[in-house]
């Protein structure tokens, strides 16, 4: 040990069990199955919904596709997996329609499925692959289809500007093989 080796900063422990990893471990660079594929983890957003409620999301690349895996823990595990969709697939007029209503619609219909809303939520969003402490305010809609295994999202960020994406709710078995990243 050298005389100013106190001074150098310690690299930060990992704060997961390298040989019990889950979804809950996820970070930046991890790599993962799913679906048949593997992925890898490019960016990862944190939600601060408000009484204690935090969700993660992760953008996930397998190559040929990128989905958005969500991981909500609220004492039970929830996951979705979804890609972005224009918002005009759902209605060519649901933007315009939702800021003169001052609220969305109760239904949707995609590929033929009815999906109802299910939840209407206020919350902040920061990506936290930026390395930044950037808090954005949004609104996100979230329906369901019947059966409340598929999933669309419609989230206003600001005034005018939304988005949508549309998926599917899995179990946590469906993701395995999780490897850290080399950093």
């Amino acid at each position: 040990m050298g005389v100013f080796d106190f001074l150098k900063k310690k690299e930060k422990e990992p704060e997961y069990d390298i040989t019990n990893m889950s979804v809950k471990d996820l970070d930046q660079g991890f790599i993962l199955d799913y679906d048949m594929k593997s992925w890898q983890v490019k960016e990862v957003y944190e939600y601060d919904w408000g009484n204690n409620n935090f969700s993660k999301e992760y953008m996930i690349d397998s190559g040929d596709e990128v989905l958005y895996l969500s991981v909500e823990d609220q004492g039970e595990l929830f996951l979705t997996v979804s890609k972005n969709i224009k918002m005009r697939k759902l209605d060519e007029d649901i933007i315009d329609k939702t800021i003169k209503k001052e609220r969305p619609p109760k239904k949707l219909e995609l590929d033929g499925i009815q999906y109802y809303l299910d939840t209407d939520v206020a919350g902040y969003f920061n990506d936290k692959t930026k390395g930044t402490d950037d808090w954005e305010e949004l609104v996100c809609w979230e329906y369901y289809n019947d059966e409340e295994t598929l999933i669309i999202s419609i989230t206003q960020w600001g005034e005018r500007e939304f988005d949508a994406s549309a998926g599917k709710v899995i179990k946590e078995y469906e993701i395995s093989n999780i490897i850290p990243s080399g950093k």
